[in-house]
């Protein structure tokens, strides 16, 4: 009888294969499994069930609907036991929500799908922190929420997009979601029955009777759910091809004949610095683009000192009212790919100015009115003084500093004219990368060039600069520096591991460019990414800040002292002795007036004939750490990482 040959024997190679993909496949399974239960289940692995605080019912309320509804909730809640408070969102400060370990949103959506007026600045503050890389994906990790959203279906995409906007902000930021949003439909006329069944199922999971999963209801859709993991993916393939630059240093740059040439905005050959797609991603963030290349946003400094919480370092330093400064860019673009860049390097990149261009004056006009806007958005937040508000509708200072390189903008001195011209003044840093600019550069209240790093091999590390004679144009740009009558500044940003022990080095670049002062702030954590490797570790204390400082003026052998600090920003001012230090007391303040006299007479001018002296609790070493005494201190519980998750 003939015997059935025998299939080959599998090779090792195939077998390790197989083994390989079927340990992977399981593996995201797993991953993919775990992930959704930390995020929808209400009592997850890193929100375990134990005794809480008082929980907040937080109402959005046009009309009184949600108020009225939230009010029930609340008589619910206490017949059951549980103790929540009841929350009008115009009284609420958006900066106590880490401490909050249970929230209850009843949202009702205005117009355009935004929600009520009453509830804009919390909306604002969410989404501000949802978008910002500095705030973290952990910050709400110990709170636990659901929503409720009451919404008119006939108003179509937009039906109870406000609730739907709160719970993908509070996911965002790490929030636990007991629930899928529910929403009702006031057109319909069942709004109180679908209320009580959402209510019982609120209390069901309170106190554990109910841990089901479960769909939305009411037509919620999947991004009321939670995250998908192809979500995260989508996104990243759209702005991939779009957000890197022609003169991206991975050479990922897509052909001027794709269709992402359209999108970019091309018109006779030249096109617009933001395409729509960044345009999307920095407005997400809180910019308001002006034009095809310029931007606006409110520092938070502004509406901490509109509060009378406190203003910015260069408050401190120099006197500015950092209610009324402006933070602006005439250009989003840079010549960096900063390893600490703010933006993730969403923003353009270039060595030369090729795109469309705006009218400076058109721009200052614009970035006037939009700045205008949103300190009016201020009014009736808490804590906000009337006072304060109304001066902060008229801007005395701009700090072009936003984001990019605004010496990049070929009429950059005929837009500084315009804002002295104002009464504006000007505090314009550049990245010291285009010598030329800087030399060519009229008047500026206080001129800044950014001196990431001390050596050739470091700046490379730092700055990732886009021209190969980067050390050549980085020494070049001090140089220039050196020849400005007017007030001229070294900022020095420092990371630790990266550029905070090269003090020796440090000390000799200011022999190239003599600043008259020179400030030395500690890096801002803006979160890793695929570009930037930081993590909190290459954070420097404001003690590591100090030593550091100090250790340059002594390197600097009497030419510079420690003259301000500012222990909230981190930051720590050099000065010039012999400019800076009158009869021992110093003179860092800037008297505002008499810069703009000067400027209007047309005659050449100094540093010495505009200064103005420091008030001593801003001086290195007062016990107020450069906190203005006539303002309040407000201190906000910081967590961060794995710290954020202990209780």
């Amino acid at each position: 009888m003939a015997k059935t040959p025998l299939a080959p024997p599998l090779s090792s190679s195939r077998l390790a294969l197989v083994a390989l993909l079927s340990a992977t496949s399981v593996f995201f399974l797993w991953k993919s499994r775990r992930r959704l239960r930390v995020l929808l289940s209400p009592y997850s692995s890193m929100n375990p069930p134990k005794p809480s605080p008082r929980g907040k019912i937080i109402y959005a309320s046009a009309t009184g609907t949600s108020r009225s509804l939230a009010g029930r909730l609340s008589d619910c809640l206490r017949s059951h036991g549980l103790a929540f408070d009841l929350v009008d969102p115009r009284h609420y400060e958006p900066e106590d929500l880490p401490k909050e370990a249970l929230v209850l949103i009843v949202a009702s959506t205005w117009e355009e799908g935004r929600p009520p007026p009453d509830a804009q600045f919390l909306a604002r503050w969410l989404a501000e922190s949802a978008a910002d890389f500095r705030v973290g994906s952990l910050l709400l990790a110990k709170c636990r929420f659901a929503v409720f959203g009451v919404g008119s279906k006939s108003y179509g995409d937009s039906f109870n997009a406000a609730a739907k906007d709160f719970s993908k902000w509070m996911r965002a930021l790490g929030a636990s979601e007991m629930a899928p949003v529910w929403e009702g439909d006031v057109d319909s006329g069942d709004v109180d029955e679908v209320f009580e069944l959402w209510s019982r199922r609120i209390v069901a999971l309170l106190k554990g009777e109910d841990s089901k999963k479960e769909s939305g209801h009411s037509g919620s859709t999947v991004e009321s759910v939670g995250f998908d993991e192809s979500d995260e993916e989508v996104e990243e393939e759209v702005l991939e091809p779009v957000v890197v630059d022609m003169e991206d240093i991975a050479g990922k740059a897509p052909s001027r004949r794709s269709s992402v040439a359209l999108a970019n905005g091309w018109e006779n050959g030249v096109r617009d610095m933001v395409t729509p797609v960044i345009r999307v991603n920095l407005e997400k963030q809180g910019y308001k683009i002006i034009g095809s290349h310029s931007g606006v946003k409110l520092c938070r400094w502004t509406k901490s000192q509109l509060r009378g919480r406190g203003g910015c370092y260069k408050h401190s330093f120099y006197g500015i009212e950092s209610h009324r400064c402006m933070e602006a860019t005439p250009s989003l673009a840079c010549a960096n790919k900063c390893v600490f860049c703010w933006r993730h390097h969403t923003n353009p990149v270039g060595k030369s100015w090729r795109w469309k261009m705006d009218n400076p004056l058109e721009i200052v006009d614009v970035a006037i009115d939009e700045h205008t806007k949103m300190i009016k958005q201020m009014k009736g937040v808490p804590g906000v003084k009337p006072e304060r508000l109304s001066e902060g509708l008229s801007p005395r200072h701009c700090a072009l500093s936003l984001v990019g390189e605004p010496i990049m903008y070929p009429e950059i001195n005929t837009l500084v004219d315009e804002l002295h011209r104002r009464h504006i003044s000007t505090f314009l840093v550049t990245n010291a990368q285009f010598p030329d600019r800087i030399k060519m550069l009229k008047p500026i209240t206080q001129l800044y060039v950014s001196v990431d790093a001390a050596t050739k091999d470091s700046l490379k590390a730092i700055d990732r600069p886009l021209f190969g004679d980067f050390w050549e144009r980085f020494l070049d740009s001090l140089k220039a520096l050196r020849d400005k009558e007017q007030r001229t500044v070294y900022r020095l940003t420092l990371v630790k591991g990266w550029n905070a022990e090269d003090v020796e080095a440090y000390a000799n670049l200011l022999g190239i460019g003599k600043p008259g002062l020179v400030e030395i702030k500690g890096v801002t954590y803006c979160g890793s990414s695929a570009t930037s490797k930081l993590t909190m570790d290459n954070v420097p204390w404001h003690s590591d800040v100090k030593a550091f400082s100090e250790a340059l003026a002594m390197k600097s052998r009497g030419e510079y002292e420690v003259a301000c600090e500012h222990a909230h920003s981190c930051c720590v001012l050099l000065a010039k002795v012999d400019k800076f230090k009158i009869k021992g007391e110093w003179y860092t303040w800037i008297d505002y007036e008499r810069f703009h006299e000067l400027v209007a007479s047309g005659k050449s001018f100094k540093t010495e004939d505009y200064m103005a002296p420091t008030p001593s609790w801003a001086v290195y070493g007062a016990e107020e750490g450069g906190f203005d005494p006539d303002q309040s201190r407000y201190r906000k519980e910081r967590r961060h990482g794995a710290a954020s998750l202990q209780t």
